[in-house]
């Protein structure tokens, strides 16, 4: 039986999500500057870079956070600044790096939220609304965390009920910044597992930013790499991450090897190779 969240049997196109000489930041201080950017449709991509290179800044223009200060974000080709928020948001949803839950919330009201931009005028919740939430729970495992805080959850718990209330709002894009921070590996993995297979069965596109490389090249479809508000890299993995723009990116000399697992690249860094010439080994 085909749910609310069962999109394989009949699959969507994803929209496309392109920026076009995209000037944005926060007031007096631009970050990135005359970007340009398309987002590969239905597929799974993580955005590098070392601190402060402009990805959350990035990630933000996309999700609309902040106006561009020139330039424009572009969604199937429409001007982004011009679809009305509501409409958006019902397709493009962000998992900001440390959302907050109001005291008390407990997970099924949270991920309830996720309904917002689908309810009409009067906000009516509908057996429909109930359905999606419930399959939600169900697709990242937090089914049994309904009647619990937000709050008394751990890290990878909350993360994954985070997940859940992105993906009631049932957007065909989902944008995530950092969605591994501060979590252990072992939760780091189980997250990123859980959006590869919401990606592989779902077709939506996924775009996150994420600080560990290896990771990234295991997980990614496609990496961005970025370097003082501009991108330097982007492709497959094994096409993207070299020695050449570690150093470029990070200012770091590696090795970059084949994973012995994957085969996806590994970067091994040189001991002592930090903040040297951008060189290869």
């Amino acid at each position: 039986m085909t749910t609310h969240l069962d999109r394989a049997a009949t699959p969507v196109v994803s929209p496309r999500l392109r920026v076009r000489g995209l000037d944005a930041g926060y007031p007096g201080r631009t970050v990135i500057r005359g970007l340009d950017l398309d987002i590969a449709p239905g597929r799974l991509t993580m955005i590098i870079g070392a601190n402060a290179c402009g990805k959350s800044t990035l990630l933000g223009a996309l999700a609309r956070l902040r106006p561009p200060q020139a330039g424009r974000v572009e969604l199937d080709g429409r001007d982004a600044a011009r679809i009305p928020r509501p409409e958006y948001a019902r397709t493009v949803g962000l998992l900001p790096q440390h959302p907050l839950a109001p005291e008390g919330l407990t997970v099924a009201e949270l991920v309830a939220r996720g309904r917002h931009p689908h309810r009409g005028l009067f906000g009516r919740w509908s057996a429909a609304d109930t359905a999606v939430v419930d399959e939600a729970l169900r697709r990242t495992r937090t089914a049994e965390l309904a009647d619990r805080p937000v709050g008394d959850l751990s890290g990878g718990q909350r993360q994954r009920v985070w997940i859940a209330m992105a993906l009631a709002q049932q957007t065909r894009i989902l944008l995530l910044d950092e969605p591994t921070t501060f979590l252990d590996l072992s939760h780091q993995l189980e997250v990123l597992d859980l959006l590869r297979e919401l990606n592989r069965e779902q077709g939506a596109t996924i775009v996150a930013v994420l600080h560990d490389l290896n990771l990234a090249a295991r997980y990614a479809d496609e990496l961005v790499v970025m370097e003082a508000g501009r991108v330097i890299a982007q492709g497959s993995p094994s096409t993207v991450l070299t020695t050449e723009v570690v150093a470029e990116a990070f200012a770091l000399r590696a090795l970059v090897i084949p994973d012995p697992l994957t085969g996806t690249p590994l970067v091994v860094p040189v001991p002592g190779g930090a903040n040297t010439p951008a060189e290869t080994p």
